[in-house]
């Protein structure tokens, strides 16, 4: 299945290169009033979701564009373009995500930045990699060495309770922050040491199913921000081991 991911996501990732080529022609649509949905998008979890089914017929789907397939013990769950705005703006910064789940546990998670030519994968209990090489989160221990991402799909949905209320606690506590509009590519940015630290609100399982298991087979913890390390949270934390603990504590002052 692992072998099958990879030439799968692979796949997906050439099909967003070519649409990006063609930007400009692109059919694009309003979810709502912040959010979009480009032809990529549609076309790209089309075509993962035919894949997936022809090669494993029994299992679930849960996609970002098209919702839940039924299925067995195996569910696949998918968003075909993490990262639309920065996609559709011509910017680099979008991901394909891709996490399979065996009963409810994570067992497999790839994720592609195909403009910057990366492909971050994991295996439960077998480690993460890049490009094929092992990848682990940093040593950060302290919130002023810190570096961190978050984003704002809170604010983009007008929720009072939102990511700006932390950034502005944070910030004067940390070394400096980023933010690529794609939940997956900032959780592969602290599995492989990029970041020290992550955290955002109002998220989907699509948004984090893989990233979660790329950063925990990196040495990295992901919870909600109660401390719970069950399920795909809306409201997430990922860090390195040590900072974990601190941002957690900050996040919840």
């Amino acid at each position: 299945m692992y072998d099958f991911l990879k030439t799968l996501i692979t796949e997906a990732a050439a099909m967003s290169l070519e649409y990006r080529r063609k930007l400009a022609g692109i059919t694009i649509n309003r979810k709502h009033a912040k959010d979009f949905v480009t032809e990529a998008d549609v076309a790209v979890e089309q075509f993962l979701v035919e894949r997936i089914q022809k090669q494993y017929p029994d299992h679930a789907i849960f996609g970002e564009e098209s919702g839940a397939y039924a299925g067995g013990d195996w569910r696949w769950i998918i968003d075909p373009i993490d990262g639309t705005g920065s996609f559709m703006h011509g910017q680099p910064f979008y991901s394909i995500s891709i996490g399979v789940e065996y009963r409810g546990q994570l067992m497999l998670g790839a994720v592609s930045h195909p403009a910057i030519g990366e492909l971050f994968m994991a295996e439960k209990g077998r480690g993460a990699t890049c490009n094929g090489r092992p990848i682990r989160v940093s040593s950060c221990e302290k919130m002023i060495d810190a570096m961190l991402a978050t984003g704002f799909a809170c604010v983009r949905d007008n929720r009072e309770r939102n990511s700006l209320q932390h950034l502005n606690r944070l910030l004067p506590r940390i070394r400096d922050i980023r933010r690529t509009g794609s939940a997956a590519m900032d959780m592969c940015y602290v599995a492989c040491g990029r970041y020290d630290g992550y955290w955002e609100l109002n998220l989907k399982p699509y948004d984090i199913a893989a990233g979660t298991l790329i950063v925990r087979e990196a040495g990295g913890i992901v919870s909600d921000f109660s401390g719970d390390t069950a399920g795909l949270p809306s409201e997430i934390i990922a860090a390195t081991p040590t900072l974990y603990p601190l941002l957690r504590e900050a996040l919840n002052a």
